[in-house]
């Protein structure tokens, strides 16, 4: 894979439940982490008292995290009523080069701050709430 621009890590927002995505208005910043869990199974008999881990078995999530610049958009108003509501909607992010994850997320933490002589700006971090699919590009 070559060298990639920041900007084109997506975070897209189903807006109406019908699979309508459309990127985050105002990301200047997005990030994407996966985690798994294991499963020790290491005993007595384990070789050489080595750590066995059960291959398949844990749980797996990912995280997503963003922050930009404030707009008055549909994305600003969606992620707003998402996450008052409680609703946990499709998201995308599109990796460059490399792929599509799609999945149900959830805004865990929705962030407003500003200066009195800048703009306003927004942080978002959204947690995992389902099975998560990934399609290469």
């Amino acid at each position: 894979m070559s060298v990639q621009s920041g900007k084109d890590l997506l975070i897209k927002i189903d807006l109406d439940g019908t699979g309508n995505f459309q990127t985050m208005a105002g990301l200047r910043a997005s990030r994407i982490g996966f985690n798994a869990e294991s499963v020790d199974v290491t005993s007595l008999d384990s070789t050489g008292g080595w750590r066995e881990l059960l291959a398949g078995a844990g749980m797996r999530s990912a995280s997503v995290s963003g922050s930009g610049v404030f707009r008055d958009d549909t994305t600003d108003m969606r992620a707003k009523d998402v996450f008052f509501n409680g609703q946990v909607p499709m998201f995308q992010v599109i990796i460059p080069d490399f792929g599509i994850v799609e999945g149900a997320f959830q805004i865990t933490s929705l962030e407003y701050s500003g200066n009195h002589d800048g703009e306003a700006t927004y942080e978002m971090t959204l947690a995992s709430a389902g099975a998560l699919s990934f399609t290469g590009i």
